[in-house]
């Protein structure tokens, strides 16, 4: 199993609390799992009844991460949508939500509330790789699902010893690989800046854009890293600048991919191709930089653009709208994060249908043999898959380039399994 520093460094910083706590956390396991009878019997259904389920989620409502929030707004939504139709096999959802601020030790805090106070089904979506490193070791000590978590470092699909945690969304090294094929074939001869964050989320994106692009004619040719507790990407933007590449591939959280596209757009002596990573594609990131400065940056997607016009007659998008305002009136259905939730909430529901028994077990195991699942609010060509030996449900994605106020897809979806295989351990 790969094990990079920022995940060591991520358990490090929780170990305390849960050497602490040890004795404590599974007394609390002992009395509150129930189990099933028949043919699950011993199985846990600490969480759900006939009709009910209980769901939590760690989320950074506040901190630097904060603008990634919204995506709550959007599950919840999804939730209380189906729960008006007659909820999930008949069983209602409640959804609890619980901030962390994007700190590790805080999500650790929140994912024992979750459990051992709240007594959830399961811990759906924490949020980000250090948050979500905090706390695995945790859930699988407690054997408590830790589905379609919102970050897509590609250690939760490659990792073989956390099998209650999965990823859902495209791995940071199938994006990676999408924009390297991109430059192979647009600018083959492409001197790339990069700036990343300095954790797992940027390593990994990297990493597989530097091994991606090996023996081809696109070099890197600079780079720049920033902490997330930085108070700006100024200075890194700056170097990169000297550079004179002529791509910039910014691998950045929603601040900071701000910053950096404000800075690019400041800086006329330097005029790059300005790829930015999907987890800092929504418009909400663009919009404070001006649309006006930031036309033609570049990304990836592999879910509809509500703003996009060719979906306005989407069965799917119209019920997100609709439900977005019935249901969250101060949320924007624009933001494509609040998309992003409906469209991973739609995904688990998915996963509650296909469980052979109502139990964390089942659950467990129904994330784990997917077989090409569709989902209302995923791109035509997309859809999810797991099985033996390869736990990346989504690894399909389709560039799209900024133009005039919206994001516009080109060229054809890619399906980095089959062209690249699956992400390396």
């Amino acid at each position: 199993m790969r094990k990079t520093t920022a995940l060591r460094a991520a358990a490090a910083a929780t170990a305390a609390l849960l050497t602490a706590t040890a004795c404590s956390s599974q007394r609390g396991q002992d009395d509150q799992t129930t189990a099933a009878g028949g043919a699950c019997k011993g199985q846990q259904t600490t969480g759900i009844t006939d009709k009910t389920i209980k769901l939590g989620g760690i989320y950074p409502l506040s901190g630097p991460a904060s603008a990634y929030g919204t995506i709550s707004k959007g599950v919840a939504a999804y939730f209380k949508y189906v729960n008006g139709e007659g909820g999930i096999d008949g069983r209602k959802v409640q959804f609890v939500v619980r901030d962390d601020g994007y700190q590790p030790p805080k999500a650790v805090e929140e994912a024992r509330r979750l459990v051992e106070q709240q007594k959830v089904f399961a811990v759906f979506q924490t949020l980000g790789t250090p948050s979500t490193a905090a706390v695995w070791d945790y859930l699988d000590k407690q054997k408590v699902p830790q589905p379609f978590v919102a970050t897509g470092a590609s250690v939760w699909g490659t990792d073989d010893k956390h099998p209650w945690t999965i990823g859902w969304q495209p791995n940071y090294v199938a994006e990676a690989r999408v924009y390297a094929k991109y430059l192979e074939d647009a600018r083959p001869k492409a001197r790339v800046a990069v700036l990343y964050q300095n954790d797992d989320f940027g390593k990994d994106l990297l990493g597989g854009f530097r091994k991606a692009v090996a023996g081809s004619g696109v070099k890197v040719v600079a780079e720049e890293s920033y902490e997330v507790t930085a108070p700006s990407v100024s200075a890194q933007m700056a170097s990169l600048a000297r550079s004179e590449a002529d791509v910039l591939l910014d691998v950045t959280t929603p601040k900071f991919g701000s910053q950096a596209l404000a800075a690019d757009a400041k800086n006329t002596k330097w005029n790059p191709l300005h790829i930015v990573n999907n987890v800092a594609s929504s418009a909400a990131v663009l919009q404070p930089v001006g649309f006006k400065n930031v036309q033609g940056v570049v990304s990836a997607t592999y879910f509809k653009d509500p703003a996009d016009p060719q979906w306005a007659d989407d069965p799917e998008v119209r019920t997100y709208k609709q439900a977005l305002h019935e249901y969250a009136p101060d949320a924007d259905p624009a933001n494509q994060f609040n998309a992003y939730g409906w469209a991973v909430a739609s995904s688990l529901h998915q996963a509650l249908d296909a469980m052979k028994c109502p139990t964390r077990e089942g659950l467990r195991d129904a994330v784990r043999s997917l077989k090409d699942v569709k989902v209302g609010l995923l791109l035509p060509g997309v859809t999810m898959s797991t099985g033996q030996g390869d736990a990346f449900p989504i690894e399909t994605m389709q560039l799209m380039r900024f133009k005039g106020e919206r994001w516009r897809l080109f060229g054809k979806p890619v399906d980095t399994r089959k062209e690249f295989g699956p992400a390396a351990k």
